[in-house]
């Protein structure tokens, strides 16, 4: 799968990198294989939900069981669509981190003298990643719960950029088979400036509440620059066709009648 007008590692495959630039990040990024390569339909990319010992999740009994109320429609507990109770289908927001977990495509970056912005092709969303210097606020100090959370980025060296994320709502799922977070989760993205034309994406999770130990959500996703000119397609959320889908389609697969309440 591919999208007009972008470029992708398959369509240069002897090409010699040029060096990265120093502290810069702006520009259009396309994962490196492809948009197929981080929709990750099945979970986060580096610990889907497959059944695999190995990509179990350290849960605590508090995330286990806020996980098994969540019912999604991929992965080992899928439901059908009709019957799941996953928010984004209804257009509520996906929220952080799972705009990076969850059909993450085309993102773009946008570096500015205190913050940083990324704009995700996926419903349209951005948020902003201040650069400024302050520090995060405390999670005990009634802060108000967001779907983006608050977030402070800094550079750890000349290619290395870091954010860390808090505050976040916890009505999100990370990634699209329902795995939950408390408000205590704490996002750490890592972008790695590998040459002029690749990024490297970790996104480390950390929530005490409901998993023993932090894990690595994405290990280096590889992303790709993109040509200035490369138009952005929009990926938006229709509430009613999403209301005409589950009629036509999700309920009566599910066997669920049109008077059935979900």
């Amino acid at each position: 799968m591919r999208v007009p007008g972008a470029v992708y590692d398959f369509d240069r495959p002897n090409e010699k990198p040029s060096p990265a630039p120093r502290r810069e990040l702006s520009g259009i990024w396309e994962p490196a294989l492809g948009p197929g390569d981080a929709i990750q339909a099945t979970g986060a990319k580096a610990m889907p939900s497959d059944g695999k010992p190995e990509h179990e999740l350290p849960f605590t009994p508090e995330g286990l069981e806020a996980w098994m109320k969540n019912k999604p429609a991929w992965g080992v507990r899928m439901v059908p669509s009709a019957l799941s109770n996953d928010p984004v289908p209804m257009c509520d927001p996906q929220g952080f981190p799972r705009i990076l977990l969850h059909n993450f495509r085309t993102s773009q970056i946008v570096q500015l003298a205190n913050q940083v912005l990324v704009l995700y092709q996926f419903n349209h969303k951005w948020r902003n990643i201040w650069t400024d210097g302050r520090a995060l606020p405390k999670l005990d100090d009634g802060l108000e719960p967001r779907w983006w959370g608050y977030s402070a980025g800094r550079w750890t060296d000349d290619y290395t950029f870091v954010v860390e994320t808090i505050g976040l709502d916890e009505r999100t799922w990370l990634d699209n088979v329902g795995r939950p977070h408390s408000f205590n989760l704490r996002v750490e993205e890592r972008y790695r400036r590998i040459d002029r034309d690749h990024l490297e994406l970790t996104v480390t999770l950390t929530d005490p509440t409901f998993y023993t130990r932090p894990w690595v959500a994405l290990d280096r996703l590889r992303l790709r620059l993109q040509p200035p000119s490369f138009d952005i397609r929009e990926m938006e959320c229709s509430p009613t066709e999403t209301a005409k889908y589950n009629k036509e389609f999700a309920e009566p697969a599910a066997g669920v009648s049109a008077t059935e309440q979900k």
